[in-house]
């Protein structure tokens, strides 16, 4: 499969959407943009971060069409706005934009070096970021948004998935529900989890809908989360960091680590 053909597969599923769109590629940057018909608010797609990830399986098309669907849906002119309780934080990139294309400013916190904190009106199947607007609108001030938002992240049910890898222990909280990265501001969750480890606590959102724990024993630990990073984060949707995160004294510190290609025995302890 190549680009076009993946342009192609993703405006077909779009076709057999209710959604009213206006598209265009841009075939030397491979960015196919969406719009809607009635306002020209859109989503550029960039096709070029997700073919090898549509390559080994379609289902990213799927992907890619649900969210261009429910991000177009939100920009209607006309909107509905929920209650209060439906606020969470978001975490993002440091290269995320701090404000929309039609210029209103976006709420958010300094969060790490690699990280800022954004905050979510909930719709349900999707969320829109909150901007100075629709704080307005909500009549928050942005202090009050901040008090609701993380006290609604604490509601949120954390399961994981374990798995062990010679000695160190991988713990993998997936629920996506667009707040799977956003569980490490969860600070009562974090020192919870780090009084049960043994070694090293090192933490990895490589993108959106994944939260990566690892109790970290020995050298193989490092190696097997530097490569699990980077395969996340080129892979993800909405990329993060692929940089890990190493959490001691209560307090999160960005972390390079350097893996060596090998292939572990994931079945091998």
């Amino acid at each position: 499969m190549n680009v076009t053909e993946l342009k192609d597969k993703v405006l077909k599923k779009l076709d057999e959407t209710d959604l009213q769109y206006d598209s265009r590629f841009n075939r030397k940057e491979e960015i196919l943009r969406i719009e809607r018909q009635d306002n020209h608010k859109g989503v550029d797609v960039q096709l070029n971060k997700l073919l090898q990830k549509a390559t080994k399986s379609e289902e990213i098309i799927d992907e890619i069409v649900y969210y261009v669907s429910e991000t177009l849906t939100r920009m209607a002119d006309t909107k509905e706005v929920t209650n209060e309780g439906m606020i969470y934080p978001v975490v993002r990139s440091t290269s995320f934009p701090k404000e929309a294309k039609d210029g209103k400013k976006f709420i958010f916190d300094e969060h790490t070096a690699e990280t800022v904190i954004f905050y979510a009106l909930d719709h349900g199947r999707s969320y829109e970021l909150i901007d100075e607007s629709l704080l307005e609108t909500l009549g928050l001030t942005k202090e009050a948004l901040k008090e609701k938002a993380f006290n609604n992240l604490k509601t949120l049910d954390i399961k994981y998935k374990k798995e062990t890898v010679q000695e160190n222990d991988f713990y993998f909280i997936s629920h996506r529900d667009g707040y799977d990265a956003s569980r490490i501001l969860n600070e009562e969750f974090l020192n919870d989890f780090h009084s049960k480890l043994e070694g090293e606590m090192m933490i990895g959102l490589p993108h959106q809908d994944v939260l990566i724990i690892v109790d970290v024993i020995n050298e193989v630990g490092y190696d097997i989360m530097a490569q699990m990073m980077m395969q996340y984060f080129a892979e993800g949707l909405t990329p993060i960091t692929s940089l890990s995160f190493s959490y001691r004294h209560k307090k999160l510190e960005p972390v390079f680590i350097l893996g060596k290609a090998k292939n572990y025995n994931k079945n091998k302890k």
